[in-house]
C-alpha cells in the first residue's frame, strides 16, 4: 500500500498514480524563431513609438503597465487579457480607480494596494480582464500624475497598442490574427 493511500482512505492503492503530465499541463511550445522575432519586434516598435510620442509632448507616455500590455498583445494575441476591450477599458478603469483612491485617501503604498484590488474587481465586473490595468492604478496612486494630462495619453497609448497589434498580426503570414474579438 502506498503512503498516499495509507494517509488518505479515499485513494485506492490499486489505481495507478496520475503522471506528472496529467496533474500539471505542459508549458507552451517554443515559438518558431520567425514568430518570436515578429512578436518581439512588434512590441518593441510600439514601445519605442510611445517613447517618441512622449519626447515630442514632453510627457512620459511609456509607463510599465503599457509595456506589459504590449507584451500580451504581441505575444499572446488570442488571450482574453489581450483583446481591445480588455486593454482599453481595463486601463481606463484602472486610471479612474487610481485617481479615485488618490483623491479619497492620498498617495501611499497602502492606497496603491487598495487601488489595485479595486481595479481587479472593477475589471472582473466589467468583463475586461487585464492585469496590467491593476498596475496602472498603482502607478497613479504612487506617482500622482495630473488627471487632465494623464488620462488622454493613457487612452491614446492603449488604442495605439491595439492598432499596432492588429497591424502586426496581418503583416506575417500564418500569424494568429489579432484581435480574436473587438468588443
Amino acid at each position: 500500500m502506498s503512503t498516499d493511500a495509507a494517509l488518505r482512505p479515499d485513494v485506492d492503492a490499486s489505481e495507478p498514480k496520475p503522471t506528472r503530465s496529467a496533474m500539471m499541463p505542459r508549458p507552451p511550445a517554443r515559438p518558431a524563431p520567425g514568430a518570436a522575432l515578429h512578436s518581439i519586434s512588434g512590441a518593441t516598435a510600439v514601445l519605442l513609438g510611445l517613447v517618441a510620442i512622449g519626447a515630442l509632448l514632453h510627457e512620459p507616455v511609456l509607463i510599465p503597465p503599457l509595456a506589459a500590455s504590449a507584451a500580451l498583445v504581441h505575444s499572446a494575441p488570442s488571450l482574453p487579457l489581450s483583446q481591445p476591450r480588455s486593454v482599453i477599458i481595463g486601463h481606463l478603469l484602472g486610471a479612474l480607480v487610481g485617481f479615485g483612491v488618490l483623491a479619497a485617501v492620498g498617495s501611499s503604498a497602502w492606497a496603491a494596494a487598495l487601488a489595485a484590488g479595486i481595479t481587479l474587481a472593477a475589471n472582473i465586473m466589467a468583463r475586461t480582464p487585464h492585469s496590467p490595468a491593476c498596475a496602472t492604478a498603482v502607478v497613479i496612486v504612487l506617482q500622482t500624475p495630473d488627471l487632465v494630462r494623464f488620462l488622454p495619453l493613457l487612452l491614446g497609448a492603449s488604442v495605439l497598442l491595439v492598432l499596432t497589434g492588429y497591424a502586426a498580426s496581418r503583416m506575417r503570414r500564418g500569424a494568429t490574427k489579432y484581435p480574436a474579438y473587438w468588443w
